[in-house]
């Protein structure tokens, strides 16, 4: 059983990056920021970037610490999805 905790932890992780190609494929259709929130966007960014840190200090190089990977840059490429979709709106404010 003490394999469990780190099942858990990729479970998790996997069950997020799930839902971030749904999320991108969104704010790329929907070329709007309505209803997003960056600040939240940074903190799962900023969780990321601990989880990673975390798994190469303790060199817990387990399959949960390569679904960060992926994660993070999804996590990033709606960052930036934000940003592109602030400037369309800027640019036509009709929408």
């Amino acid at each position: 059983m003490e394999f469990l905790p780190e099942l858990l932890e990729t479970l998790m992780i996997v069950s997020f990056g799930i839902s971030w190609p749904v999320n991108l494929a969104k704010a790329i259709k929907s070329r709007s920021t309505k209803g997003k929130s960056i600040l939240f966007d940074f903190f799962i960014l900023f969780g990321y970037i601990c989880g990673i840190l975390s798994k190469a200090m303790t060199h817990t190089y387990n399959l949960a610490f390569w679904f960060y990977f992926p994660n993070l840059i999804m996590v990033t490429a709606d960052i930036v999805l934000y940003y592109r979709n602030r400037a369309l709106e800027r640019r036509c404010p009709q929408q």
